[in-house]
């Protein structure tokens, strides 16, 4: 069993798969071992690997490296060209203001712009007032690239000072923070991402040899954050994990953390989320990587996700996908 990993909205599964025809979405999702049932479910979720599978499965099939998210395919190879324009570059500043450069050739949505005042550094996306309309994955994804990209070229993950979205606060807002490695905010004037700017004068420390192995990893590399990174909700998400059977209670986890509990709320509602909402996602993901990666009986996963009987475990995941777990794993 591989190690917990927070899970993908099936929205955005569904978001991905809006540019191919419906026998090819009940075929590629099926191979990337998301049952076509599934996509129709809105509360069903897919495991990291799943949607890694998916989004290579996409690409190759739409011959577009962004799988029909901007009005005009980013066709097979793009990505590498981008990033074989980008490693002679003295610094990540310069690095970054190509990337943009490329951007602008290509896409017709928005343009890719760097920005350096004293000491923050900020991408922003601005739209293109006669240009197509950019979805929200599309938005969300671009910034994705751009850090992506960005911490490869210098060997380091680039911290986050904050996210800015122009869109409204979604309904699963949750899953924003496993994407983005700083706090996000919603209904913004811009959407951009900020930094230290000291990174802008880092080096570029990669070479052409190891860009096929980067690439190879794709998405995996720049879409999800891991939980090496040190937002207070990823640390809660992990110590919880690694304590279950058995939930710590919240002044457990805020003295392993060496917060008091009121900051360590004030820390979580500041990212956007609560105790309790991250200790039902852990305990959801978990279920559902083991519902669709194991043979374990549904009672030992309810147990082993902190519930005393199956009973409650059936009423709780019923709450947290819409359906029973019996349900979702018979669709797999």
């Amino acid at each position: 069993m591989n190690p917990p990993s927070s899970t993908v909205s099936i929205s955005v599964v569904n978001a991905f798969l809006s540019g191919a025809d419906r026998a090819a979405m009940a075929r590629l999702a099926g191979r990337s071992g998301i049952p076509y049932e599934l996509l129709s479910k809105p509360g069903a979720r897919v495991t990291e690997e799943q949607f890694s599978t998916l989004y290579r499965l996409l690409a190759v099939e739409l011959d577009d490296e962004m799988p029909g998210i901007f009005s005009r395919p980013l066709r097979s190879g793009t990505l590498k060209f981008l990033c074989l324009s980008l490693l002679d570059a003295p610094n990540l500043g310069v690095a970054l203001h190509r990337f943009g450069q490329f951007f602008h050739l290509i896409l017709d949505e928005f343009r890719v712009v760097l920005n350096r005042e004293d000491a923050v550094g900020c991408v922003e996306l601005v739209d293109n007032p006669a240009g197509p309309a950019v979805s929200t994955l599309g938005r969300e994804l671009m910034l994705k690239l751009v850090h992506g990209v960005a911490s490869w070229l210098i060997g380091q993950k680039i911290a986050l000072t904050k996210v800015d979205f122009e869109f409204h606060r979604p309904a699963r807002a949750g899953d924003h923070l496993y994407l983005f490695p700083g706090p996000v905010q919603f209904g913004r004037q811009t959407t951009r991402m900020c930094f230290d700017a000291a990174y802008l004068d880092v080096p570029v420390r990669r070479r052409k040899s190891e860009l096929k192995a980067f690439l190879g990893r794709a998405p995996e590399d720049w879409i999800f954050v891991s939980f090496a990174e040190q937002m207070v909700c990823h640390r809660v998400w992990r110590y919880i994990a690694d304590c279950l059977p058995t939930p710590p209670a919240i002044d457990a986890v805020a003295d392993h953390l060496h917060y008091s509990v009121r900051t360590l709320c004030r820390r979580l509602e500041a990212e956007g989320t609560t105790f309790q909402a991250i200790k039902d996602e852990v305990r959801r993901d978990i279920a559902i990587q083991r519902l669709t990666q194991s043979e374990d009986a549904i009672a030992a996963i309810a147990y082993d996700v902190g519930f005393d009987n199956p009973t409650a475990f059936h009423r709780a995941f019923r709450h947290w996908t819409g359906s029973t777990p019996a349900a979702y794993r018979n669709t797999v």
